[in-house]
């Protein structure tokens, strides 16, 4: 499965009973067979956990962190200084989400909101590259993933023994963050592979397709209508804006942020310039705000956000959440979607059983808020804006570590993609590869 990424992690250290630890505690999204799962009970005993690793703060790998505190965990959380801020943003504004849900249902929130300041409050941070003991014989390193700001890929020496966890690995080039660093050497590596079977655009090439979607559409005197998720993406494409914008190589339209959670996620990217790249830190020094041009509006309160709707086409919106499933984002598409002359532009992966997966399949109509809205507007994708590292990128990655390596598990990716990674990892690169399933048990 792609969301809701959780890793047991039982460590026999000749002690009287095994440590027990986690690698990210994440929320189950996209279809409601998965989000039914957020409310099950762990697969463990959560006051067992002595401490949990977070890879980085997107929700499919934090957001049950809190529910974890509900069922009894009291150990540390080691992330890295970002992750802790952006996870403190989007607990909270699940939790929001999740009660008006709940009341809505007639039901219970998965978690409080005590239970996310009291979660929080168990968070410890940690530098990239610096290596740590947390127990006897139990060691880590977290370096960058080139994700999001902050993002980690985490290698765990076991004694003799090191397993790495990828995390989510970064699509590099991209503007903002330096490209993922590379693994020494490891006897095991759980691996993602959401892009496992496809070659993204470069970089160049995903800014000509951004600049033709909104040509085309201010021609044709529609909205651009952008999904997006709060952190990286719409950051990134704000990036892509301004450069755009300041190179005269698209008119001037009013462009839309309306997305609380992206815009309160600014001011973190803000804090933490030093995690930028090379390129980004130097456009900062010489005075250019990287996120601010003009004719861009944000969009904080409702009052604001129905206002988007007196400002005559041709205009660019772009709003969370990233798959349609909630968010502002959704009351623009029940507008939108049913213009000819308008644009939905997909920016990220849509995974299956959602709104936007069923809009990018070619649905003709879909339903949301309980009406069925008819999709005739025109429907692009540019997958050179995701998040993720590509099978080429994948494949350069695990061929940069040392071998011998014992065993990748390929994880965090659709079936389709798993597989073509696993095999390609098997047949070029002669390691031993799996696709292990949901629950599945492995003794090293």
């Amino acid at each position: 499965m792609v969301t809701g990424v959780n890793y047991l992690i039982e460590f026999d250290s000749g002690s009287k009973k095994p440590v027990k630890f986690l690698v990210d505690c994440g929320m189950f999204q996209g279809t409601p067979h998965a989000e039914r799962k957020n409310y099950e009970d762990f697969p463990f005993n959560p006051k067992e956990i002595e401490f949990v690793l977070i890879t980085h703060a997107h929700l499919d790998h934090t957001g049950r962190l809190p529910r974890l505190y509900k069922s009894g965990f009291r150990g540390k959380i080691l992330a890295t200084a970002p992750t802790i801020d952006f996870a403190r943003l989007i607990l909270y504004d699940a939790q929001g989400i999740s009660e008006r849900q709940a009341r809505e249902r007639g039901g219970n929130p998965t978690y409080t909101q005590a239970d996310v300041e009291n979660v929080l409050k168990l968070m410890e941070k940690v530098d990239y590259g610096k290596k740590i003991k947390i127990k006897k014989g139990i060691s880590c390193r977290f370096l960058n993933a080139g994700h999001i700001l902050g993002s980690a890929i985490i290698e765990i020496w076991l004694e003799k023994k090191k397993i790495v966890f990828s995390g989510d690995l970064g699509n590099s080039p991209i503007p903002l963050l330096d490209p993922p660093e590379f693994v020494e050497q490891a006897d095991y590596v759980v691996m993602e592979s959401l892009c496992g079977d496809r070659v993204h655009e470069s970089i160049g090439k995903r800014r000509d397709l951004l600049e033709n979607a909104i040509e085309d559409t201010i021609t044709r005197g529609g909205t651009l209508l952008m999904p997006s998720f709060a952190l990286e993406r719409t950051q990134e494409l704000l990036y892509e804006l301004n450069e755009l914008v300041e190179n005269h190589r698209i008119p001037r339209v009013p462009v839309c942020i309306d997305a609380p959670l992206a815009i309160n996620a600014l001011e973190v990217y803000k804090k933490y310039p030093q995690y930028f790249s090379k390129q980004a830190s130097y456009l900062i020094k010489s005075g250019d705000d990287l996120f601010k041009f003009s004719d861009l509006t944000f969009t904080k309160t409702v009052e604001e956000s129905k206002q988007i709707n007196n400002v005559p086409p041709p205009k660019i919106i772009i709003a969370g959440s990233g798959m349609l499933m909630g968010g502002r984002i959704v009351y623009h598409a029940i507008r939108y979607l049913p213009d000819p002359k308008s644009t939905i532009l997909f920016v990220s992966f849509q995974t299956e059983g959602t709104t936007g997966r069923a809009i990018f399949d070619g649905a003709k109509e879909v339903k949301i808020l309980n009406e069925i809205i008819p999709v005739r507007a025109e429907v692009r994708f540019i997958s050179g804006y995701s998040a993720h590292a590509d099978q080429e990128a994948l494949r350069n990655w695990v061929d940069r570590i040392k071998r011998p390596i014992k065993q990748i598990f390929a994880v965090q990716g659709e079936k389709g993609p798993a597989l073509a990674l696993v095999q390609l990892i098997k047949d070029h690169l002669g390691i031993p590869a799996s696709m292990p399933k949901l629950g599945d048990v492995v003794e090293l």
